[in-house]
């Protein structure tokens, strides 16, 4: 048992801040995550993954992108993204918005993981590849590498 103010966050200027829950440990079969993002800010790049995703919006408004068509998002919005489907998240509104994520991890790991897909409604929000590529480390370029950072008092509501 952990409590989110207890963990490390995973945090890179404009890319939302992830919840660690994992620490050290494996969890080799379910990824999981909270997620703050202030307005503007993307949760990921748009991308598809070989697993299926879910994620709940707990606070704030957001705004889905999913096979290339923007959706808004309000507290207690679920969204299921089965395997393949082009996604990603984006804060919206005027405060910060909290999202619990959820992923499979069967096939989401290695080579074969997915990949990050050229998108004009991601790319209008700071969220999208100019090139099909499967590195992270290419999608990610204009950001910076995420650090860890104790628990502040602004990334989860009351």
């Amino acid at each position: 048992m952990v409590n989110a103010r207890d963990v490390v966050w995973g945090v890179s200027e404009g890319r939302g801040t992830y919840s660690r829950f994992e620490g050290d440990a494996d969890f080799s079969q379910l990824g999981i995550h909270l997620v703050a993002m202030e307005p503007g800010e993307p949760m990921s790049m748009y991308h598809w993954e070989a697993d299926q995703e879910d994620f709940l919006v707990l606070s704030g408004e957001a705004l889905l992108i999913i096979e290339g068509e923007e959706r808004p998002l309000r507290p207690w919005d679920f969204v299921h993204c089965p395997p393949k489907a082009k996604h990603t998240i984006i804060g919206a509104g005027d405060s910060t918005s909290l999202v619990l994520a959820v992923g499979a991890r069967d096939r989401s790991v290695g080579p074969n993981w997915g990949g990050y897909s050229v998108d004009e409604a991601a790319t209008k929000h700071r969220a999208g590849v100019e090139q099909e590529t499967s590195d992270p480390d290419v999608a990610y370029a204009d950001y910076p590498e995420r650090h860890g950072e104790r628990f502040r008092d602004d990334w989860l509501p009351g």
